[in-house]
């Protein structure tokens, strides 16, 4: 042995021996040896009550303020009740357009172009959109630009300019990601799959094409602004360095006088879905990939349900955890067939949300990974789950909980949020011991009451020649065994302009 060696064996000997020597002090000083035998105090955080900062507004507007005098910066976003769902099927696209349109058209007294240098030379960050059940705004300013920042926000809600040629070239930029809307398989399998789940005729599922488009005009947007954006339908949530009586003083005073649309009748609300999901496996051509995307699911529970948070609890065991998830662990760590998969059990809001499944593969092992997705969905409904992975899953839910409110923004943004929606008024006060009640045995109920494998949908999309044929090796996975006697369904791609599908046949 070389002198070399020595030196290394020697070295190891004295660092071993020094750290084995410091581990048993440190033992003996009532510090653990290993960082695994640590005891923390139980986690202690009570959530603020959304009372200390709701503020009644002119108009029956309605805002939460949190002050944070950290920094001199100020944060005012507002909710609105309006979105997609508001706008005719013949001008789908209204409503986005429009909650573009706001902030890049300028104002009735101020050029778009002004409006943008000014906002510039205020380091001032202004926006508004509108999504498919509300639409809002907000403005990102330095404490000492208040005044003027403030002006610039109101003025864009209650008097866009609406410039013509923002306009022309948004449109022109809509109609470029409509050509490409069938490139991407990501983009496809959300499209189609909200359409299995919601059918054709659900404002969720509707797109915009270029009839549709053509047909939005400066005037229909103006029309569609002035009948929804007015006080009563404003909840603000407002955060950052100033004094609370006075934003309100300077709120008020930026929602007072005549709003256009103002004296219009309360807003509709969401509607709620009513096609039923057929089951069943359909297949969307996208050749040339080396990999296809899957999606496993059915329609799901809604936020009102008393069951929410044990659904939520058994989809993190299932597929929601992460690597720790049972999906992830056997069709990635066992078996390798994706680099990610998982599941999502998200609940509406307004209806119903979704049961999802979800991953991405090779080709000719997509059979094989979806078969062992709905074997551990069948597992989870069979037996209980083991005491480590719900202990782990609550501990995940109940230390994440503060994060909801970690900063003065986020205090006012869910509390904001809540009050749009109509969550329930206990929610945050009671979400812990919700979660720590919930049992094995409730895992185990929900999960035989909510998964459905009769009522399953399997969507693919990518080469489906190699999907359908599978891997040779392995014959016993198919998705023609996965169809159970059923014809496998074919989803041809639509125009892209029009959105027509090719008849069958």
């Amino acid at each position: 042995m070389n002198q070399r060696a020595l030196n290394r064996r020697d070295w190891l000997r004295l660092t071993t021996g020094a750290a084995l020597s410091a581990g048993w002090l440190r033992a003996a000083d009532g510090i653990p040896a290993h960082p695994r035998l640590l005891e923390f105090p139980p986690l202690s955080f009570e959530p603020p009550e959304p009372s200390k900062y709701r503020r009644e507004l002119a108009h029956g507007a309605v805002a939460y303020l949190v002050e944070d005098h950290q920094l001199p910066l100020v944060t005012v976003s507002v909710t609105v009740k309006t979105g997609e769902y508001l706008e005719p099927e013949e001008l789908t696209g209204l409503a986005s357009m429009t909650g573009s349109q706001m902030r890049s058209g300028g104002t009735t007294s101020l050029s778009a172009r002004e409006f943008d240098e000014e906002a510039a030379f205020l380091a001032t960050n202004v926006g508004s959109s509108i999504g498919d059940t509300s639409g809002g705004g907000s403005v990102d300013c330095l404490a000492a630009n208040l005044d003027r920042s403030l002006e610039l926000f109101f003025d864009m809600l209650r008097h866009p300019g609406f410039d013509p040629q923002r306009f022309q070239i948004a449109k022109a930029g809509v109609l470029q990601s409509m050509e490409r809307r069938n490139d991407d398989t990501g983009g496809i399998i959300s499209r189609e799959y909200r359409r299995l789940l919601r059918g054709d005729d659900f404002f969720s599922t509707r797109e915009v094409t270029k009839a549709t488009l053509e047909a939005i005009t400066i005037e229909g947007m103006r029309s569609f602004h002035d009948r929804y954006f007015h006080p009563s339908s404003m909840i603000f949530s407002v955060s950052g360095d100033f004094d609370t009586d006075d934003m309100v003083k300077r709120l008020n005073a930026a929602l007072e006088g005549d709003w256009p649309g103002s004296a219009n009748p309360q807003v509709p609300d969401v509607p709620k879905p009513t096609y039923q999901p057929k089951p069943g496996v359909y297949m969307v051509e996208k050749p040339d990939n080396n990999q296809s995307q899957v999606r496993i699911g059915h329609l799901g529970i809604q936020r009102s349900n008393p069951d929410q948070i044990a659904v939520g609890i058994m989809n993190y065991i299932l597929g929601g955890g992460g690597f720790s998830s049972r999906i992830m662990s056997r069709v990635r760590s066992d078996e390798g067939l994706a680099y990610s998969a998982g599941s999502d059990f998200s609940p509406g809001t307004y209806y119903p949300g979704a049961f999802t499944a979800y991953f991405q593969s090779e080709n000719s092992r997509c059979a094989q990974a979806a078969t062992l997705v709905l074997g551990e969905v069948e597992r989870i409904r069979q037996e209980k789950v083991g005491q480590d992975e719900l202990d782990q899953a609550k501990s995940y839910l109940t230390e994440i909980f503060p994060r909801y409110f970690a900063t003065a923004g986020q205090v006012a943004g869910t509390f904001a949020e809540d009050e749009y929606t109509g969550r329930e008024k206990d929610y945050w006060k009671n979400y812990r011991a919700r979660v720590s009640a919930v049992t094995a045995d409730d895992v185990l109920r929900v999960a035989q009451k909510y998964l459905m494998p009769d009522k399953m949908l399997i969507l693919g999309v990518g080469d489906v020649k190699a999907m359908l044929a599978g891997n040779p090796d392995k014959p016993e996975f198919s998705f023609q065994k996965l169809a159970g006697g059923k014809e496998i369904e074919y989803i041809p791609l639509p125009d892209p302009m029009t959105m027509e599908y090719p008849k069958k046949g």
